[in-house]
Formats: structure tokens, C-alpha cells, sequence
């Protein structure tokens, strides 16, 4: 596969990703949430960034996270035009871009929306106002909006010990094009090991 073409997936995927962010930030309130079917809901939530809303504690915390991407971002970038220069295999290659777009996808929230967005709240839909922005460079929020909850409202049968009547739901995340870019290039080097990484390279 050519760098043009794994460029053309990183520049889909980006576009796909920032374009969804943004209609979701300047038209739903923070946590609104709308069903498109029962199974699948678009919810606009914000975080710092790390998976499962987690955070870096201390002041610089995100500030951290945010420097380790864009370095992790420039070590992704080098892979992938590495892999391409060495002819490797296009499971690979097509799974880096997919790593590096959704990567890149999540540093651009964090180091511009701040700058570029007012705040976001639970009664208030966000503007563009670069004027009144909400944060500062490199401090701005991840937006996620997809919402699979595939079960909801269950509940474990009664014969369970220790969680038996209780409630449970699946699939709790919420995350965003980006996240699922990333999720998917894992899945194909998972399934797709051997094609990935053929024996001898």
C-alpha cells in the first residue's frame, strides 16, 4: 500500500471524526441525548481525555497527557512511513493509519477546542467564541457523543450469588470516531495477526 493512500485514511477518518464533534458541540446540550434505535443513542459528554473519562490527578495532569500524545502522535506518523517504505503487510498498514488518525482525532480537541469554543452545559449548546473560549492551549475536552447501550435495564437472575436481582446494562462507553478508529485497527491486528505480521518480518 502507498503513503498516499494510508494518508487518504488518516485525512477520511479525521474528517469524518472532527465533523461529528463539532455538529454535536454546537447543537446538543452537555448530556442530551437522542435515540436513533433503541440500541444506539447519540450523547454529547466531555472528558479530559483518557480512557474511561479517567484522569492525570494534579494541576498538570492534563497538560501531561496531552504532550505524551503529541509525542506518541509523531512516534505513530513515523510507523506507519516506515511500514510503507518496507513494503509491509497492508493489514498493517491500513491498522496504523487507523491508530494514527484516531489518535490525532482526540489531540485536536484537546488543543483547540479550549481556544475556539465557549462552555459547553446541560442548559446551554456551545458557540464558537474564540472572545469567551472555555480553556486554554493544550487544556481543551474530548467530546464523545456514541452511545451503544446493546442491553439496558436488565437484570442478573436471582440464583447468582452476591449480584443476583441486581441491575446491568451493556456497553456503558460512551466515545467518539476517533475511539472507534483505534478500536478497529486493534480488532484487525487482532484477528488478522498472522496477515499483520507475516513469519520472518
Amino acid at each position: 500500500m502507498s503513503l498516499k493512500k494510508a494518508y487518504l485514511i488518516v485525512i477520511l477518518v479525521l474528517l469524518v471524526d472532527q465533523i461529528s464533534k463539532i455538529y454535536v458541540k454546537t447543537h446538543f446540550r452537555l448530556g442530551e441525548a437522542k435515540e436513533v434505535f433503541s440500541w444506539f443513542y447519540i450523547q454529547f459528554i466531555e472528558n479530559d481525555g483518557m480512557a474511561w473519562g479517567a484522569e492525570i490527578p494534579g494541576s498538570y495532569g492534563k497538560l501531561i497527557l496531552t504532550l505524551f500524545r503529541i509525542v506518541a502522535v509523531g512516534g505513530i506518523g513515523w510507523w506507519l512511513w516506515d511500514a510503507v517504505k518496507k513494503k509491509q503487510s497492508p493489514y498493517l498498514i491500513v491498522s496504523i493509519a487507523l491508530i494514527l488518525a484516531g489518535a490525532f482525532g482526540n489531540i485536536i480537541d484537546s488543543v483547540i477546542y479550549g481556544l475556539i469554543f465557549d462552555h459547553s452545559m446541560p442548559n446551554q449548546v456551545a458557540t464558537f467564541n474564540t472572545a469567551n473560549h472555555y480553556g486554554t492551549f493544550l487544556h481543551g475536552k474530548v467530546v464523545d457523543m456514541l452511545y451503544f447501550p446493546i442491553i439496558k435495564d436488565a437484570h442478573f437472575p436471582q440464583w447468582i450469588p452476591g449480584i443476583g436481582g441486581k441491575e446491568f446494562s451493556f456497553f456503558n462507553a460512551i466515545f467518539n470516531v476517533a475511539d472507534a478508529a483505534i478500536s478497529v485497527a486493534v480488532g484487525i491486528l487482532i484477528v488478522f495477526n498472522k496477515k499483520a505480521f507475516p513469519k520472518g518480518e
